[in-house]
């Protein structure tokens, strides 16, 4: 097993265990969302919902940061391969 994958995962570097550049995409655009949310809860003196949203994207962001790791790893398995964004 490579290490880009999760232990015992059935996904293998030629078929991934997820999409991870369409994963990126969509956590990416989960933050800017519940930034968004937040702000504007906030303003409207919405501070419960604010919070929620604060925490959305606090899990956006290590999201982003676990599927950066698995990236890199891909990448070092497989130098000079490009993915699209489904792979």
């Amino acid at each position: 097993m490579t290490r880009s994958q999760p232990r015992r995962a059935r996904g293998t570097v030629g078929h991934a265990n997820s999409a991870l550049n369409l994963r990126l995409v969509l956590a990416g655009f989960g933050l800017v969302t519940m930034v968004v949310f937040a702000v504007l809860a906030f303003r409207a003196e919405l501070a419960w919902l604010g919070v929620a949203c604060v925490i959305f994207a606090v899990v956006a962001v290590v999201d982003l940061a676990v599927i950066q790791r698995r990236r890199a790893a891909r990448r070092r398995e497989e130098p000079g391969v490009r993915h699209s964004l489904f792979e």
